[in-house]
């Protein structure tokens, strides 16, 4: 985004190194290979991080912006709210690759290339794992987090901004399903089973689709949840817009008053040793356990990890960078953008929406 956008009057030799065989190979893959790029409902609030700085950056590239530069070069997302509310994809996210290919034909480019470290004297000297060494009077650093190495996911930005004076703001997984402690195990058994839920952590309320995993429970509402999660209890609604109450009278066995999947009411039940019975027979503490299906309780014991990790949230402060151009305040003509910034998105598109951002004006004012 950032070499489609560079004045091609002002900068004649341009070079992109990428450590894979093809370019935007994080782009392939990415909503379930049809790119979900921006977002409808784009604000501030869907970011972790200095949200001050995103709402900057948000004004001076919108995401009717992005749609209009995506749609003049011949791609043209859609709304598609199933997994994200307001979430814009792509027919394929190989239109997005194609389009960036065509906007970059005269740039070269250097693949299955890996940074290996950067030096300056006088100007920059890019060192690769071929041993050869690129020289630049700038370098614009967009090489993401440490989440998907599968992909050439490394640690290079960060190596980079500590080599020349920056801070790293504590990096983790983020957009990442959840492990869970023994009190949980009941999820292991209901893996595969998916359900609309309400989760609710650090102040926050989001509502999505829960996917039960044989490590716990992912799924996008979960993985929306991880990035705010710090440690300790988050709550699950497992039955949004409905009153328990109501539920839970008359004649009826608990499995069949209930709205769930019987395997789901069988594990649930098990977890709090209470027997599939009359609701009518239910001694009261038992529907006291009953209920907190409304708010359900518990505390992950951890995540996936980055493997599995779509994003990393922590990274780069915001504070040691100049807040127009993106060059770092520790050393001239070097410049960090991208996921490698301590800025993250929700799942929806957010993370797409504030690259190109980033890209874009950079771009406009290297």
């Amino acid at each position: 985004m950032l070499a489609s956008n560079l004045d091609k009057r002002k900068y004649k030799k341009i070079c992109i190194i990428d450590s894979n065989a093809k370019v935007g190979q994080k782009i392939k893959v990415s909503g379930g290979s049809k790119c979900n790029i921006t977002n409808e409902f784009v604000t501030k609030n869907n970011y972790l991080g200095d949200r001050e700085f995103v709402q900057e950056l948000l004004k001076q590239f919108t995401k009717d912006d992005l749609l209009n530069f995506l749609n003049r070069n011949g791609v043209n997302p859609k709304i598609n709210p199933k997994i994200v509310k307001g979430t814009y994809f792509c027919n394929s996210s190989q239109d997005v690759i194609d389009m960036f290919l065509k906007l970059t034909s005269h740039i070269k480019k250097y693949l299955n290339t890996v940074v290996v470290d950067l030096d300056f004297d006088k100007h920059f000297k890019i060192k690769t794992n071929s041993n050869n060494i690129i020289e630049a009077k700038k370098v614009v650093v967009a090489s993401g987090g440490l989440s998907y190495a599968a992909l050439g996911a490394t640690s290079i930005a960060f190596d980079i901004a500590k080599k020349f004076g920056h801070t790293i703001e504590k990096l983790e997984p983020a957009l990442v399903g959840f492990t869970v402690q023994k009190e949980q195990f009941w999820f292991k058994n209901l893996s595969g089973v998916s359900m609309p839920v309400h989760t609710f952590v650090e102040g926050k309320k989001f509502e999505g689709s829960l996917l039960f995993a044989h490590k716990g429970c992912t799924g996008p509402v979960i993985l929306t949840s991880s990035l705010y999660w710090k440690k300790g209890k988050m709550a699950i609604d497992f039955l949004p817009n409905k009153k328990i109450e109501n539920l839970l009278k008359g004649n009826k066995k608990v499995s069949t008053a209930l709205p769930f999947a019987k395997r789901f009411t069988s594990e649930f039940l098990n977890s709090l040793n209470i027997e599939d019975k009359a609701i009518c027979d239910l001694k009261a503490n038992e529907i006291k356990e009953i209920e907190k299906l409304k708010n359900y309780e518990f505390a992950p014991a951890g995540n996936f990890g980055y493997t599995k990790a779509e994003v990393t949230k922590g990274g780069i402060s915001t504070d040691e960078i100049n807040h127009k151009n993106f060059e770092s305040l520790k050393q001239k003509g070097l410049y960090f953008i991208g996921e490698c910034l301590n800025i993250t998105g929700e799942l929806g598109g957010f993370n797409f929406q504030i690259a190109f951002s980033l890209a874009f004006v950079c771009a406009k004012n290297i």
